[in-house]
Parts: C-alpha cells; structure tokens; sequence
C-alpha cells in the first residue's frame, strides 16, 4: 500500500489545520481518535471525510473488523506512525484517525441540559458522556464554554457527539428553548436538595462552570437553586460530578414514573 510519510502532504496539512477551533467551525468537520471513538463513528452511520491509519493498524485485529465498513469520502490512506503523531492531539495515537462531519441529532423528549461557562474541557467530555447515558433530550451551552469539537472534549464525551442533540446558543435562544420549564440552577448555596425536585416534570438544569459557576444570565433565567447535600468538610463536587449526580436522580425519578405508569 502507498504510505504518506510526509507532513506537506495536502491531506496532512488539512487534517492538521482542524486542531485549530476556526478551521473546524469553518468545515464543519473535526476529528476524532482511536478504535472506539471510529468505532463509535461507524455505529452511527456516519461516513469519514478522510481515514488515516497505520500499517500496524491495519492489519491488526481491530483494522481488520473495522476497515470494511469505513469508506472516507476522500480517501482512506495509510501513513507513517510520525505523520499520525503530528495530525493527533494525544501523544500517543492509537493508530487511527479519521474527519467526520459536525453532526446535530434531534432533541428528544426529557431535561434539558444547560452548561454555562464550563471551561475544562475533560469536564465538558465526561458531562456529555454522563448526559447521554442519563437519556438527557439534549445539551445547550452557554457563551464562554468550551468549543464542543475542541479534542479532548470529543475523547471524554466517547460518541456522544454522534447521539446527542447539543447546542452552543446564545442567552436569548436558551430562554426561548426552556420557555415554560422550570430551570433549576445548581449552586452550592442553593434553596433545595436535588432530590426534592420533581424531575418527571418538564425541567431543565443549568450546570456552571468550574471556577466561578454560573453567571448572571444563568441565574436570571432560572426558576429556583438546588444543591447536593454533602458530609463533613467537603463543600462542593466538581462541575462533572455534580451534574452526573443529579441527573441520574432525574432518570431514577423518571425509571420509577414509568414503572409505576
């Protein structure tokens, strides 16, 4: 098989330009890493813009249950260990690589999941992981979170991209989106424990960030304040634990409303 060995390889060059937030918002395209996460990939049905791999990949067991079904709209092309270091942002890629298209599922029916100002983007990831396996109905986040396709994001979320209806919008539309819900705000000083809430109604939770939680439009927007009622000296999880926390209360309450029903 021919093997890109060169970083001025035009696929190269582009594959490298969307490690960069304004190329991918311009292509509509970002990249993902890994067996799993092209796994993932495939399992949804979408097609790569652009397939690098190694040799070694290729012919391993995972390369060989998976090439099959990848057929990049570009091209598929094998290319030296050296050219997929330089095109990932892990240190030590897992072989393969692939541009798939910014995707955008539809809402479904359930919480609405607001995130405001999260900057840490493994949060960002673990929080769209923890959502999607909540059955959140979709994510909306708020000016000053981290973009949605920046790298380490994609890695935490694990496919979620592919599922889960997510949305970066600003104040005036996420009012418009939760117009006649109540939007609980989490806060450490807030009014109620999480699980006094009545989740089976429709709600949404707005999540902040993890220096200075959320802001003033957040808190203009929301009907009331919650918090988790912790022990001892501990005075707050942080923003990815705190929002797994509750929204499992919310599917719990939901599981119990459809078994009962």
């Amino acid at each position: 098989m021919a093997l890109i060995t060169s970083l001025q390889n035009e696929h190269v060059k582009y594959v490298r330009s969307l490690l960069r937030r304004r190329v991918r918002h311009r292509e509509g395209r970002f990249v993902i890493e890994g067996t799993r996460l092209v796994e993932e990939a495939v399992r949804a049905g979408i097609r790569p813009a652009l397939l690098f791999y190694t040799p070694e990949w290729v012919a391993s067991p995972q390369g060989q249950r998976l090439l099959p079904f990848l057929s990049a709209e570009e091209g598929n092309w094998a290319v030296s260990e050296a050219v997929l270091r330089a095109c990932a942002d892990t240190e030590t890629p897992q072989g393969v690589l692939a541009v798939v298209p910014c995707v955008h599922p539809l809402p479904r029916a359930g919480l609405i999941l607001i995130l405001d100002q999260l900057r840490d983007p493994g949060n960002l990831g673990t929080i769209l992981r923890s959502a999607e396996a909540a059955g959140v109905g979709e994510v909306l986040l708020a000016p000053g979170t981290v973009d949605l396709y920046n790298p380490k994001v994609v890695r935490g979320a694990m496919g979620a991209h592919f599922r889960l209806s997510i949305s970066a919008l600003d104040w005036p539309d996420i009012a418009y989106r939760v117009a006649g819900r109540a939007v609980w705000l989490a806060d450490v000083r807030g009014q109620m424990p999480y699980d006094r809430v009545d989740w089976t109604q429709p709600a949404a939770l707005i999540v902040g960030g993890e220096a200075s939680g959320a802001g003033g439009e957040a808190f203009a927007l929301a009907t009331g304040t919650i918090y988790i009622p912790m022990a001892g000296e501990t005075e707050s999880l942080n923003a990815a634990m705190a929002a797994a926390v509750i929204l499992f209360e919310a599917a719990r309450q939901q599981r119990a409303l459809t078994a009962r029903g």
